[in-house]
């Protein structure tokens, strides 16, 4: 018979505890402490956040499009004034940009061989003068700006400003320069036809929604410089 062993003797081992110290059990009481202030705290933050993201998508997600629309004034976009130096005379009281000038006279000339005459109405007109003409038919005709617009830029947003416009009538039916009617005229017809050729393009067609239709104004894109000048105009 095996002697009897002392329960010392058998390898039972103690169960293990762990307890916190005294720095552990004070940071535990201060999270406790101040959880609901963390809490509200960080909803005020995430609720400003949201608050800000719903405020803001117009600005952060507007199109170029309609930017390029809110630099309109009446429909009409903003053009700089061509400088004196880039201006040249083509016939009495009638300058143009030095870019479309030879352009336009051959034009001219290749219309006159189909026994077409092509008479040149107006061109470069400065941001002063464009003043004067807004304004003083604006009050001659007891018109709103709105109404007048639809006929006349505003001064600092004409195509004729830049030097690359210009207006132009049949010289054998003068009746019907700055007119609708222009368009039923051989001058018109020979134009929609042969425009293009010499790098001219019909401003303001009937589709226009912000200007009147204008047979007679027409504009060159011939160049780099009037392809920029113009670009905001061909993007709409």
């Amino acid at each position: 018979m095996e002697p009897k062993k002392d329960i010392n003797e058998f390898d039972i081992p103690f169960a293990q505890r762990t307890y916190l110290n005294n720095n552990n059990s004070t940071l535990l009481q201060k999270l406790l402490i101040y959880s609901p202030f963390l809490l509200l705290l960080f909803s005020i933050t995430l609720f400003s956040l949201i608050r800000k993201i719903e405020l803001t998508p117009l600005n952060i997600f507007s199109s170029k499009t309609e930017r390029n629309s809110n630099n309109r004034i009446l429909g009409h976009l903003p053009y700089k004034e061509v400088s004196k130096d880039k201006l040249v005379l083509i016939e009495p009281n009638i300058e143009v940009h030095i870019d479309m000038r030879d352009s336009l006279l051959k034009m001219r000339e290749e219309a006159k061989k189909d026994g077409i005459y092509l008479v040149f109405l107006s061109g470069y007109r400065s941001i002063n003068l464009q003043n004067d003409i807004f304004y003083s038919l604006k009050s001659i005709r007891n018109q709103e700006a709105a109404e007048r617009a639809r006929v006349s830029a505003p001064p600092g947003y004409s195509e004729h400003s830049t030097g690359f416009a210009i207006d132009i009538g049949d010289a054998t039916q003068r009746e019907t320069d700055f007119e609708t009617e222009f368009e039923n005229t051989n001058a018109f017809k020979w134009l929609l036809k042969n425009a293009p050729r010499f790098h001219f393009k019909l401003s303001f067609n009937k589709n226009n929604k912000y200007i009147d239709y204008e047979p007679w104004h027409w504009r060159y894109e011939g160049s780099i410089e009037a392809l920029k000048v113009f670009e905001s105009s061909n993007r709409k």
